[in-house]
């Protein structure tokens, strides 16, 4: 008799330990989607007028303010920024707005004209430049 309870104790002691463990499993497991959320990513590709290194600290600087933007580096040569962002928190039009309230025209959107006043002498760029540029070397004839 004394056999059959000291089983008994012994096999609910291990019960008692077994569903511990099984829900602290558990709750972990619930953790986890959260923390592996993906993002739904996007990039873009468009023009931007500018002159210099400054401008390119500040073209790239208004558009990761912009939320869910990545990266972004702008080409000075070729008047163009590459942009990748999380698409459900931002759309390419706030891309542009974002650029352009800094002073700088884009495809889309002409840069705020009172930001532009304010710009340093070196990234006044001359408004008709082309943008978007592929990059090719055309030789005069």
């Amino acid at each position: 008799m004394k056999k059959v309870i000291l089983s008994v104790a012994v096999i609910a002691i291990l019960g008692l330990t077994s569903c511990k463990n099984e829900v602290k499993k558990e709750s972990e497991a619930t953790n986890t989607p959260e923390v592996s959320k993906e993002m739904a990513m996007a990039n873009t590709t468009f023009g931007v007028r500018g002159n210099c290194g400054m401008c390119k600290a500040t073209i790239e600087k208004a558009v990761t303010s912009v939320e869910g933007v990545t990266n972004a580096d702008w080409d000075k040569d070729k008047k163009k920024i590459v942009v990748s962002f999380d698409d459900s928190k931002a759309d390419e039009m706030a891309l542009h707005t974002a650029i352009a309230a800094s002073g700088y025209d884009t495809e889309k959107v002409a840069g705020n004209e009172e930001a532009y006043n304010g710009l340093p002498g070196c990234c006044k760029y001359d408004h008709a430049m082309k943008m978007n540029q592929s990059g090719e070397v055309k030789a005069d004839h």
